[in-house]
Protein backbone atom coordinates (compact mmCIF):
# COMPACT_ATOMS: atom_id res chain seq x y z
CA UNK A 1 0.00 0.00 0.00
CA UNK A 2 1.41 3.38 -0.60
CA UNK A 3 -0.30 6.92 0.78
CA UNK A 4 -0.89 10.01 -1.71
CA UNK A 5 -0.94 12.89 1.64
CA UNK A 6 -0.92 12.42 5.20
CA UNK A 7 -3.76 10.96 6.16
CA UNK A 8 -5.51 9.78 2.99
CA UNK A 9 -6.88 6.55 2.49
CA UNK A 10 -4.52 3.84 1.26
CA UNK A 11 -4.66 3.19 -2.56
CA UNK A 12 -3.13 0.63 -4.44
CA UNK A 13 0.10 1.44 -6.52
CA UNK A 14 -0.91 1.58 -10.18
CA UNK A 15 -1.38 -1.44 -12.49
CA UNK A 16 0.65 -0.97 -15.91
CA UNK A 17 -1.02 0.34 -18.32
CA UNK A 18 -1.31 -0.58 -21.93
CA UNK A 19 0.09 1.94 -24.40
CA UNK A 20 -2.60 3.59 -26.43
CA UNK A 21 -3.43 0.51 -27.95
CA UNK A 22 -7.42 -1.49 -28.63
CA UNK A 23 -9.08 0.71 -25.74
CA UNK A 24 -7.73 3.76 -26.50
CA UNK A 25 -8.38 4.11 -29.70
CA UNK A 26 -11.98 4.22 -29.53
CA UNK A 27 -12.14 6.69 -27.13
CA UNK A 28 -10.10 8.75 -29.05
CA UNK A 29 -12.29 8.43 -32.27
CA UNK A 30 -15.26 8.92 -30.47
CA UNK A 31 -13.91 12.10 -28.89
CA UNK A 32 -12.84 13.02 -32.75
CA UNK A 33 -16.54 12.12 -34.07
CA UNK A 34 -18.32 14.59 -31.13
CA UNK A 35 -16.26 17.52 -31.06
CA UNK A 36 -16.29 17.50 -35.10
CA UNK A 37 -20.32 18.24 -34.09
CA UNK A 38 -19.52 20.45 -31.12
CA UNK A 39 -18.03 22.58 -33.63
CA UNK A 40 -21.02 23.19 -35.36
CA UNK A 41 -22.90 23.81 -32.16
CA UNK A 42 -20.44 26.20 -31.12
CA UNK A 43 -21.36 28.73 -34.07
CA UNK A 44 -24.83 27.17 -34.20
CA UNK A 45 -26.15 27.63 -31.00
CA UNK A 46 -25.43 31.07 -30.39
CA UNK A 47 -26.81 32.08 -33.80
CA UNK A 48 -30.41 30.66 -33.15
CA UNK A 49 -30.21 32.70 -30.08
CA UNK A 50 -29.39 36.07 -31.97
CA UNK A 51 -30.16 35.22 -35.47
CA UNK A 52 -33.83 33.75 -35.22
CA UNK A 53 -35.11 34.61 -31.32
CA UNK A 54 -33.43 38.17 -31.62
CA UNK A 55 -31.81 37.48 -27.88
CA UNK A 56 -30.10 41.05 -26.89
CA UNK A 57 -26.06 40.90 -25.11
CA UNK A 58 -28.10 39.55 -21.81
CA UNK A 59 -30.10 36.84 -23.08
CA UNK A 60 -26.48 35.73 -25.18
CA UNK A 61 -24.80 35.51 -22.36
CA UNK A 62 -27.43 33.77 -20.67
CA UNK A 63 -27.31 31.24 -22.63
CA UNK A 64 -23.39 31.11 -22.14
CA UNK A 65 -23.70 30.61 -18.57
CA UNK A 66 -26.49 28.06 -19.29
CA UNK A 67 -23.95 25.77 -21.07
CA UNK A 68 -21.92 25.56 -18.10
CA UNK A 69 -23.80 25.94 -15.13
CA UNK A 70 -23.84 22.13 -14.20
CA UNK A 71 -20.44 22.56 -13.42
CA UNK A 72 -20.97 25.15 -10.30
CA UNK A 73 -24.14 23.12 -9.24
CA UNK A 74 -23.16 19.65 -9.32
CA UNK A 75 -19.29 19.25 -10.35
CA UNK A 76 -18.52 18.17 -6.62
CA UNK A 77 -20.91 15.57 -6.32
CA UNK A 78 -20.61 14.46 -9.81
CA UNK A 79 -17.10 13.80 -9.11
CA UNK A 80 -17.98 11.35 -6.19
CA UNK A 81 -20.89 9.39 -7.75
CA UNK A 82 -18.36 9.18 -10.95
CA UNK A 83 -16.05 7.01 -8.59
CA UNK A 84 -18.81 4.92 -6.84
CA UNK A 85 -20.19 3.92 -10.99
CA UNK A 86 -19.25 1.80 -14.22
CA UNK A 87 -17.41 4.55 -16.52
CA UNK A 88 -18.61 3.57 -19.84
CA UNK A 89 -22.37 3.36 -19.57
CA UNK A 90 -21.61 6.98 -17.93
CA UNK A 91 -20.38 8.27 -21.04
CA UNK A 92 -22.48 6.20 -23.19
CA UNK A 93 -25.97 8.01 -21.61
CA UNK A 94 -23.80 11.03 -21.33
CA UNK A 95 -23.59 11.65 -25.13
CA UNK A 96 -26.93 10.29 -26.12
CA UNK A 97 -28.75 12.48 -23.49
CA UNK A 98 -26.96 15.25 -25.21
CA UNK A 99 -27.91 13.96 -28.36
CA UNK A 100 -31.98 13.89 -27.92
CA UNK A 101 -31.10 17.60 -25.83
CA UNK A 102 -29.70 18.85 -29.45
CA UNK A 103 -32.48 17.57 -31.85
CA UNK A 104 -35.07 19.11 -29.73
CA UNK A 105 -34.42 22.29 -30.85
CA UNK A 106 -34.89 21.72 -34.99
CA UNK A 107 -38.24 20.05 -34.06
CA UNK A 108 -39.18 22.71 -32.19
CA UNK A 109 -38.27 25.20 -34.71
CA UNK A 110 -40.41 23.22 -37.36
CA UNK A 111 -43.60 23.25 -34.98
CA UNK A 112 -43.29 26.90 -34.61
CA UNK A 113 -42.22 27.06 -30.55
CA UNK A 114 -38.87 27.71 -30.36
CA UNK A 115 -38.44 30.15 -27.21
CA UNK A 116 -35.13 31.50 -25.45
CA UNK A 117 -36.07 29.55 -22.26
CA UNK A 118 -35.35 26.12 -24.47
CA UNK A 119 -32.58 27.31 -25.59
CA UNK A 120 -31.41 27.57 -21.59
CA UNK A 121 -33.23 24.43 -20.83
CA UNK A 122 -31.13 22.72 -23.68
CA UNK A 123 -27.86 24.24 -23.08
CA UNK A 124 -28.13 23.35 -19.07
CA UNK A 125 -28.94 19.72 -19.93
CA UNK A 126 -26.17 19.30 -22.01
CA UNK A 127 -23.58 20.78 -19.39
CA UNK A 128 -25.61 18.25 -17.37
CA UNK A 129 -24.57 15.18 -19.43
CA UNK A 130 -21.01 16.75 -20.26
CA UNK A 131 -19.96 17.02 -16.41
CA UNK A 132 -20.64 13.25 -15.89
CA UNK A 133 -18.93 12.35 -19.55
CA UNK A 134 -15.87 14.55 -19.09
CA UNK A 135 -15.08 13.63 -15.73
CA UNK A 136 -15.46 9.19 -16.49
CA UNK A 137 -13.50 10.30 -19.76
CA UNK A 138 -10.90 11.79 -17.66
CA UNK A 139 -10.69 9.07 -15.21
CA UNK A 140 -10.79 6.32 -17.37
CA UNK A 141 -8.34 7.48 -19.56
CA UNK A 142 -5.32 6.57 -17.33
CA UNK A 143 -7.14 2.83 -17.44
CA UNK A 144 -6.28 2.71 -21.23
CA UNK A 145 -2.35 4.54 -21.14
CA UNK A 146 0.16 3.79 -19.07
CA UNK A 147 1.72 7.13 -16.93
CA UNK A 148 4.49 7.55 -19.21
CA UNK A 149 2.42 7.61 -22.60
CA UNK A 150 0.03 10.71 -21.19
CA UNK A 151 0.96 13.47 -22.21
CA UNK A 152 1.28 11.86 -25.87
CA UNK A 153 -2.52 10.70 -25.25
CA UNK A 154 -3.69 14.12 -24.23
CA UNK A 155 -1.28 16.02 -26.89
CA UNK A 156 -3.64 12.88 -29.43
CA UNK A 157 -6.89 14.09 -28.00
CA UNK A 158 -6.17 17.52 -28.44
CA UNK A 159 -4.07 17.76 -31.52
CA UNK A 160 -7.84 15.54 -32.93
CA UNK A 161 -10.05 17.97 -31.68
CA UNK A 162 -8.34 20.98 -33.32
CA UNK A 163 -8.27 19.39 -36.76
CA UNK A 164 -12.02 18.08 -36.65
CA UNK A 165 -12.54 21.75 -35.02
CA UNK A 166 -10.73 23.42 -37.75
CA UNK A 167 -13.39 22.60 -40.85
CA UNK A 168 -16.27 22.51 -38.17
CA UNK A 169 -16.68 26.32 -37.96
CA UNK A 170 -16.47 27.03 -41.59
CA UNK A 171 -18.78 23.97 -42.66
CA UNK A 172 -21.09 25.48 -39.61
CA UNK A 173 -21.24 28.43 -41.24
CA UNK A 174 -21.99 26.65 -44.32
CA UNK A 175 -25.25 24.93 -42.82
CA UNK A 176 -26.65 27.73 -41.08
CA UNK A 177 -26.55 29.58 -43.93
CA UNK A 178 -28.34 27.35 -46.39
CA UNK A 179 -29.85 25.30 -43.53
CA UNK A 180 -31.05 28.17 -40.75
CA UNK A 181 -29.12 27.45 -36.97
CA UNK A 182 -31.53 25.35 -36.10
CA UNK A 183 -31.54 22.86 -38.42
CA UNK A 184 -27.76 22.63 -38.33
CA UNK A 185 -27.43 21.51 -34.98
CA UNK A 186 -28.96 18.08 -36.37
CA UNK A 187 -25.21 17.44 -37.23
CA UNK A 188 -23.89 17.84 -33.54
CA UNK A 189 -27.15 15.20 -32.64
CA UNK A 190 -25.71 12.56 -34.89
CA UNK A 191 -22.23 13.25 -33.70
CA UNK A 192 -23.07 12.13 -30.21
CA UNK A 193 -25.03 9.46 -31.04
CA UNK A 194 -21.82 8.00 -33.09
CA UNK A 195 -19.70 9.01 -29.94
CA UNK A 196 -22.20 6.49 -27.70
CA UNK A 197 -21.86 3.59 -29.95
CA UNK A 198 -18.03 3.85 -30.23
CA UNK A 199 -17.74 4.60 -26.11
CA UNK A 200 -19.72 0.89 -25.94
CA UNK A 201 -16.85 -0.66 -27.66
CA UNK A 202 -13.83 0.95 -25.18
CA UNK A 203 -12.05 -1.91 -23.39
CA UNK A 204 -11.00 -2.50 -21.55
CA UNK A 205 -12.96 -0.28 -18.44
CA UNK A 206 -13.52 -1.58 -15.31
CA UNK A 207 -14.37 0.22 -12.02
CA UNK A 208 -11.32 1.04 -10.18
CA UNK A 209 -9.41 -1.63 -8.32
CA UNK A 210 -9.03 -2.37 -4.86
CA UNK A 211 -11.85 -2.13 -2.39
CA UNK A 212 -13.06 1.04 -1.02
CA UNK A 213 -14.29 1.83 2.40
CA UNK A 214 -18.02 2.78 2.86
CA UNK A 215 -18.14 6.41 3.15
CA UNK A 216 -20.38 8.92 2.45
CA UNK A 217 -21.07 11.84 -0.60
CA UNK A 218 -20.02 14.28 1.73
CA UNK A 219 -17.04 12.55 2.95
CA UNK A 220 -16.29 11.51 -0.81
CA UNK A 221 -16.41 15.60 -1.68
CA UNK A 222 -14.15 16.63 0.88
CA UNK A 223 -11.31 14.19 0.54
CA UNK A 224 -11.55 15.33 -3.33
CA UNK A 225 -11.25 19.09 -2.30
CA UNK A 226 -8.15 18.52 0.58
CA UNK A 227 -6.26 16.42 -2.31
CA UNK A 228 -6.31 19.34 -4.88
CA UNK A 229 -6.26 22.48 -2.51
CA UNK A 230 -3.89 20.73 -0.01
CA UNK A 231 -1.60 20.54 -2.80
CA UNK A 232 0.44 23.51 -3.47
CA UNK A 233 0.97 22.89 -7.29
CA UNK A 234 -2.78 21.47 -7.92
CA UNK A 235 -3.81 24.42 -6.44
CA UNK A 236 -1.72 26.73 -8.22
CA UNK A 237 -2.90 25.27 -11.94
CA UNK A 238 -6.79 24.84 -10.26
CA UNK A 239 -6.66 29.06 -9.42
CA UNK A 240 -4.70 30.02 -12.58
CA UNK A 241 -7.24 27.84 -14.75
CA UNK A 242 -10.34 29.05 -13.11
CA UNK A 243 -8.78 33.11 -13.63
CA UNK A 244 -8.24 32.17 -17.55
CA UNK A 245 -12.04 30.33 -17.70
CA UNK A 246 -13.49 33.47 -15.54
CA UNK A 247 -12.01 36.11 -17.91
CA UNK A 248 -12.13 34.53 -21.35
CA UNK A 249 -15.65 33.65 -21.14
CA UNK A 250 -16.30 37.02 -20.23
CA UNK A 251 -15.43 37.66 -23.75
CA UNK A 252 -16.49 34.35 -25.34
CA UNK A 253 -20.07 34.83 -24.56
CA UNK A 254 -19.66 38.44 -26.04
CA UNK A 255 -17.73 37.31 -29.31
CA UNK A 256 -20.20 36.42 -31.36
CA UNK A 257 -22.74 39.68 -30.39
CA UNK A 258 -20.07 41.67 -31.41
CA UNK A 259 -18.92 39.70 -35.03
CA UNK A 260 -22.96 39.11 -36.06
CA UNK A 261 -24.54 41.57 -34.12
CA UNK A 262 -22.52 44.44 -34.25
CA UNK A 263 -20.11 44.00 -37.38
CA UNK A 264 -22.68 42.03 -38.72
CA UNK A 265 -20.72 39.43 -40.65
CA UNK A 266 -22.09 37.00 -42.08
CA UNK A 267 -21.76 33.05 -40.65
CA UNK A 268 -19.70 32.07 -42.93
CA UNK A 269 -16.71 34.91 -41.82
CA UNK A 270 -18.01 34.44 -37.81
CA UNK A 271 -17.20 31.20 -38.29
CA UNK A 272 -13.38 31.71 -39.31
CA UNK A 273 -13.11 32.86 -36.26
CA UNK A 274 -13.26 29.44 -34.39
CA UNK A 275 -11.55 27.69 -37.36
CA UNK A 276 -8.31 30.28 -36.86
CA UNK A 277 -8.66 29.20 -33.10
CA UNK A 278 -8.98 25.48 -33.90
CA UNK A 279 -5.67 25.94 -36.18
CA UNK A 280 -4.11 27.25 -33.88
CA UNK A 281 -4.64 25.03 -31.37
CA UNK A 282 -3.64 22.10 -33.68
CA UNK A 283 -0.22 23.71 -33.81
CA UNK A 284 0.50 24.71 -29.87
CA UNK A 285 -0.71 21.13 -29.47
CA UNK A 286 2.05 19.54 -31.50
CA UNK A 287 4.43 22.17 -30.10
CA UNK A 288 3.88 21.48 -26.64
CA UNK A 289 6.53 19.02 -25.92
CA UNK A 290 8.92 21.10 -27.60
CA UNK A 291 8.37 23.73 -25.93
CA UNK A 292 8.21 22.48 -22.64
CA UNK A 293 10.81 20.30 -23.04
CA UNK A 294 13.00 23.22 -23.74
CA UNK A 295 11.76 25.87 -21.25
CA UNK A 296 10.81 23.20 -18.25
CA UNK A 297 7.12 22.22 -17.48
CA UNK A 298 6.44 24.98 -14.94
CA UNK A 299 8.22 28.35 -17.27
CA UNK A 300 6.20 26.82 -20.06
CA UNK A 301 2.99 27.07 -18.72
CA UNK A 302 4.03 30.55 -17.22
CA UNK A 303 4.86 31.53 -20.22
CA UNK A 304 1.94 29.94 -22.34
CA UNK A 305 -0.77 31.89 -20.31
CA UNK A 306 1.31 35.46 -20.81
CA UNK A 307 1.94 35.64 -24.39
CA UNK A 308 -2.03 34.25 -25.13
CA UNK A 309 -3.34 36.51 -23.34
CA UNK A 310 -1.39 39.62 -24.91
CA UNK A 311 -2.03 37.65 -28.45
CA UNK A 312 -5.65 38.48 -27.45
CA UNK A 313 -5.28 41.69 -26.06
CA UNK A 314 -3.73 42.69 -29.35
CA UNK A 315 -6.24 41.17 -31.42
CA UNK A 316 -9.16 43.30 -30.12
CA UNK A 317 -8.33 46.48 -32.13
CA UNK A 318 -8.21 44.73 -35.64
CA UNK A 319 -11.72 43.09 -35.35
CA UNK A 320 -13.87 45.42 -37.89
CA UNK A 321 -15.76 44.93 -41.15
CA UNK A 322 -12.92 45.15 -43.32
CA UNK A 323 -9.26 44.08 -44.33
CA UNK A 324 -8.43 44.48 -40.31
CA UNK A 325 -10.60 41.60 -39.87
CA UNK A 326 -7.87 39.46 -40.91
CA UNK A 327 -5.60 40.07 -38.83
CA UNK A 328 -7.44 39.76 -35.90
CA UNK A 329 -8.44 36.22 -36.83
CA UNK A 330 -4.70 35.52 -37.32
CA UNK A 331 -4.29 36.48 -33.67
CA UNK A 332 -6.75 35.01 -32.18
CA UNK A 333 -5.08 31.71 -33.89
CA UNK A 334 -2.01 32.30 -32.78
CA UNK A 335 -3.33 33.02 -29.09
CA UNK A 336 -4.50 29.60 -29.11
CA UNK A 337 -1.47 28.49 -30.20
CA UNK A 338 0.76 29.63 -27.27
CA UNK A 339 -2.08 28.66 -24.76
CA UNK A 340 -1.94 24.94 -25.89
CA UNK A 341 1.24 24.21 -24.15
CA UNK A 342 -0.83 25.13 -20.31
CA UNK A 343 -3.65 23.33 -21.67
CA UNK A 344 -2.05 19.68 -22.00
CA UNK A 345 0.57 20.42 -19.09
CA UNK A 346 -1.95 20.97 -16.62
CA UNK A 347 -4.00 18.18 -17.45
CA UNK A 348 -1.21 15.33 -17.86
CA UNK A 349 0.22 16.69 -14.75
CA UNK A 350 -3.23 15.96 -12.74
CA UNK A 351 -3.99 12.31 -14.21
CA UNK A 352 0.14 11.60 -13.34
CA UNK A 353 -0.28 12.58 -9.78
CA UNK A 354 -3.73 11.83 -8.97
CA UNK A 355 -4.12 8.31 -7.78
CA UNK A 356 -6.87 6.26 -9.31
CA UNK A 357 -9.39 6.12 -6.46
CA UNK A 358 -9.34 9.92 -6.32
CA UNK A 359 -9.12 10.70 -9.84
CA UNK A 360 -13.19 11.06 -10.31
CA UNK A 361 -13.09 13.68 -7.44
CA UNK A 362 -9.67 15.02 -8.27
CA UNK A 363 -10.97 15.80 -11.93
CA UNK A 364 -14.81 16.61 -10.39
CA UNK A 365 -13.48 19.76 -7.84
CA UNK A 366 -10.66 21.28 -10.86
CA UNK A 367 -14.06 21.63 -13.31
CA UNK A 368 -16.16 22.54 -10.51
CA UNK A 369 -13.68 25.32 -9.75
CA UNK A 370 -12.24 26.00 -13.63
CA UNK A 371 -15.58 25.21 -15.08
CA UNK A 372 -17.51 26.69 -12.24
CA UNK A 373 -16.16 29.95 -13.01
CA UNK A 374 -17.30 30.24 -16.63
CA UNK A 375 -20.89 30.83 -16.06
CA UNK A 376 -20.05 33.43 -13.11
CA UNK A 377 -17.76 34.89 -16.72
CA UNK A 378 -20.86 34.44 -18.70
CA UNK A 379 -23.33 36.69 -16.81
CA UNK A 380 -20.63 39.54 -16.26
CA UNK A 381 -20.04 39.34 -19.38
CA UNK A 382 -23.38 39.99 -20.46
CA UNK A 383 -23.88 42.59 -17.92
CA UNK A 384 -21.33 43.97 -19.38
CA UNK A 385 -22.08 43.41 -22.76
CA UNK A 386 -25.70 44.80 -22.10
CA UNK A 387 -24.79 48.46 -20.76
CA UNK A 388 -21.20 49.06 -21.84
CA UNK A 389 -21.14 47.08 -25.33
CA UNK A 390 -19.86 43.90 -26.66
CA UNK A 391 -16.36 45.63 -27.08
CA UNK A 392 -15.85 46.83 -23.76
CA UNK A 393 -17.22 43.50 -22.59
CA UNK A 394 -13.97 41.78 -24.71
CA UNK A 395 -11.50 44.06 -23.38
CA UNK A 396 -12.07 43.81 -19.90
CA UNK A 397 -12.18 39.79 -20.49
CA UNK A 398 -8.39 39.58 -22.34
CA UNK A 399 -7.13 42.13 -19.49
CA UNK A 400 -8.36 39.74 -17.04
CA UNK A 401 -6.86 36.94 -18.54
CA UNK A 402 -2.89 38.26 -18.00
CA UNK A 403 -3.80 37.61 -13.82
CA UNK A 404 -3.93 33.99 -14.80
CA UNK A 405 -0.44 33.50 -14.36
CA UNK A 406 -0.46 35.07 -10.72
CA UNK A 407 -0.86 31.82 -8.72
CA UNK A 408 1.62 29.89 -10.65
CA UNK A 409 4.49 32.63 -10.12
CA UNK A 410 3.63 31.67 -6.45
CA UNK A 411 3.93 28.09 -6.88
CA UNK A 412 6.85 25.48 -7.09
CA UNK A 413 5.38 25.66 -10.72
CA UNK A 414 7.50 28.94 -11.35
CA UNK A 415 10.54 26.42 -11.75
CA UNK A 416 9.40 23.32 -11.55
CA UNK A 417 11.05 21.81 -15.24
CA UNK A 418 9.61 18.24 -14.99
CA UNK A 419 6.16 16.45 -14.57
CA UNK A 420 5.95 14.49 -11.51
CA UNK A 421 5.05 10.91 -10.71
CA UNK A 422 2.53 9.95 -8.43
CA UNK A 423 2.95 11.84 -4.98
CA UNK A 424 5.57 13.88 -6.35
CA UNK A 425 6.14 17.17 -6.07
CA UNK A 426 7.75 19.25 -8.83
CA UNK A 427 10.79 19.55 -8.68
CA UNK A 428 14.00 21.57 -10.86
CA UNK A 429 15.30 18.84 -12.50
CA UNK A 430 16.96 19.07 -15.99
CA UNK A 431 14.61 18.78 -18.61
CA UNK A 432 14.47 15.36 -20.70
CA UNK A 433 17.12 14.54 -23.17
CA UNK A 434 14.02 13.39 -25.72
CA UNK A 435 10.82 15.38 -25.97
Amino acid sequence: MTYSRPGAAPVRPRRARPSAGSGFRPLWIADAVSQSGSAVTLLALPLVAIGTLDATPFEAGLLVMSEYLAFLLIGLPAGAWVDRLPLRPLMVAGDLGRAVLLLSIPVAGWLGVLTLPQLYAVGFGMSVCTVFFDVAAQSALPQLVDGERLVQANVRLEATRNITQVGGPGLAGALVGALTAPVALVADALSYTVSALLVARVRPLAKQSGARPVTTLRADIAEGLRFVFGHPALRALTLAAAVSNLCGTVGASMLLVLLAGDLGLSPLLCGAVFTAEAVGGLIGSLLTRRIAAALGQGPAMCASLVVSALLWLLALPFYAADWRFAVAVVLQGLGWTAFMTFKISSVAYRQRLCPEPLMGRMTATFRFVVWGSMPVGALVGGMLGQHLGAGPALWAGALGELLAVVPLLLSPLRTARELPDGGQEPHDAPPPAHP
